[in-house]
């Protein structure tokens, strides 16, 4: 696009009618199995659920200025708002050995319609996306060939860093910084544990199944062991992936973020866990514990573990009940994402196969001090 045009198009808070088109849009390329009435009330129906509920879900398009409301707009996204921690280590200038509550995003749904693409748009939104979820104190001067900066939204701001999982590559989302060229997300550890789920059946002896309800309160209590780990780490140097990094930051599991990967997997479709049960947790270890959602496609459904935590003691029993949770459900493949180090050998010894992934890839962008390359994400997974 010409300076002409990025000057004449910004970034708006999708109207009631642009948000439909967005579903409307989506459809055919997204929707799977579902019609598109399945797919449109698939949608309503997760916008009311606690992690979008109370403004933490919006829907963004990128639409001409004179018309910010017309459902010819050229492409949207979603942006989910998080409560997520921050902690700064003692080389760090911004309030060292501390862990503090931040605000972060999830970046999804980003799409634009066959007709409009190869011109730009959807790189162009997420540069713009930059200056609606992000502190303006943090940011660069806005670029003058792009006009004004867009509006800043009531729900909206004040993230202190940003996160997607691209199935574009990694490079397309790296070059929509806040000044177009670069800056942007960059990848951070697309890694995948995989296990055939087997034959072998144990008995539930000295292990508690977990419904949906129940998870609830296991996550309230794993966002606090969350907080005491970044505060180990603190002090413990050598738990850092990189070296010296200038902040450690996590999204937390809890305000439905985590709960809501399981209604939107299985929508539409006739699958159920076995007993209903979507996490375990040891009796004799309260601490020992996991929760998974389901990928049904390919054909196959592959259970997904969206939280993991264990000893190098307690893994194998852990990672054994997993796979007995996925074989009396019919599943026969489990995938874990970025295991911790320390579990990585443990877990090839127990069937478990590490691989780079070339889909879903993380990536991150951080908006306070020091660059994004220095800044380490922790429970990075599903």
């Amino acid at each position: 696009m010409c300076d002409n045009q990025l000057a004449s198009i910004s970034l708006f808070r999708a109207t009631p009618a642009q948000i439909e088109e967005t579903r409307r849009r989506r459809w055919p390329h997204l929707g799977g199995t579902l019609s598109l009435a399945e797919y449109i009330t698939r949608d309503e129906e997760m916008d009311v659920l606690e992690h979008a509920q109370e403004g933490k879900m919006i829907t963004w398009v990128l639409a001409p200025r004179e018309n910010p409301t017309t459902l010819d707009f050229m492409c949207a996204c979603r942006t989910y708002k998080r409560a997520s921690l921050i902690a700064y280590p003692p080389s760090s200038p911004s309030g060292p050995n501390s862990v503090h509550e931040t605000t972060s995003y999830g970046v999804a749904a980003v799409f634009t319609p066959p007709s409009k693409r190869g011109r730009g748009y959807a790189r162009h939104m997420m540069s713009l996306l930059h200056w609606v979820t992000a502190s303006r104190d943090n940011l660069p001067k806005f670029p003058e060939a792009w006009g004004t900066p867009p509006e800043e939204v009531a729900d909206a701001g004040g993230g202190l860093f940003s996160v997607l999982w691209s199935d574009v590559g990694e490079e397309f989302y790296h070059s929509a910084g806040p000044e177009g060229k670069g800056g942007g997300w960059e990848k951070r550890g697309p890694v995948s544990t995989v296990w055939e789920v087997g034959t072998e059946e144990g008995n539930d002896e000295g292990w508690k199944w977990l419904t949906q309800e129940q998870l609830k309160g296991l996550w309230d209590h794993d966002a606090g062991l969350i907080r005491e780990e970044l505060e180990n780490m603190l002090v413990k140097n050598e738990s850092y992936n990189m070296r010296r990094p200038t902040a450690l930051v996590t999204c937390l599991p809890t305000n439905g973020v985590a709960a809501f990967q399981i209604p939107r997997a299985t929508y539409g479709s006739n699958f159920s866990m076995a007993g209903g049960f979507w996490g375990v947790q040891s009796l004799s270890n309260q601490d020992t514990y996991a929760s998974w959602s389901v990928e049904m496609q390919p054909l196959l459904p592959t259970l997904i573990v969206t939280r993991l935590r264990a000893s190098e003691n307690t893994f194998p029993g852990l990672i054994a009940k997993i796979k007995q949770a996925a074989r009396r459900s019919g599943i026969r493949k489990v995938e874990v994402w970025n295991l911790r180090a320390g579990l990585r050998d443990i877990a090839e010894k127990t069937g478990g196969q590490t691989f780079i992934r070339s889909e879903h890839l993380p990536q991150i962008v951080w908006y306070g001090p020091g660059a994004t390359k220095n800044v380490e994400w922790v429970h990075n997974e599903k």
